[in-house]
């Protein structure tokens, strides 16, 4: 079944910015996925880099949500949503990038939900949940790495 951003804004109580199209189709995505300052990594692409700590504890994902990162300025947050049961969320992990919010296991849809970047599908699996950075050029004359602020 497809879902719309009205679906998914109607279904959460979370909601969006006026600009974003409601009666568009939220496309699932079983692969790298960004939203703003966050970027979706299926876990099988970082297993050498991230580990959950041990003992970890997963909480499963509440009809209202889990905020998962909410912008520099305190403003609009990055929500994960998913129906009851389907989708558990822990925080106990350790990243070598120092990047890794945590890690998510669906077993169905969960979305990704921002006011001003609409929503996002995630198919089912494993996932890590990472800040997104930027690499310097030598054309910058800055060397090193940034984190994405949305």
């Amino acid at each position: 079944m497809t879902t719309t951003l009205a679906d998914l804004t109607a279904r959460t109580g979370l909601d969006v910015l006026d600009h974003l199209e409601r009666q568009v189709a939220i496309p699932v995505v079983d692969g790298l996925q960004a939203q703003g300052d966050l970027i979706v990594v299926p876990y099988a692409l970082v297993t050498r880099s991230v580990r959950t700590l041990t003992p970890a504890v997963w909480d499963e994902v509440p009809a209202a949500g889990v905020e998962l990162l909410r912008s520099a300025a305190g403003g609009n947050p990055h929500t994960l949503v998913a129906d009851p049961g389907t989708c558990r969320w822990t925080s106990y992990v350790r990243d070598t990038t120092g990047l890794a919010l945590g890690l998510l296991d669906a077993s169905a849809v969960a979305h990704l939900i921002h006011p001003e970047h609409g929503g996002t599908g995630i198919a089912p699996g494993r996932y890590v949940v990472r800040r997104q950075r930027e690499r310097s050029t030598e054309r910058t004359g800055w060397y090193g790495n940034r984190v994405i602020v949305d």
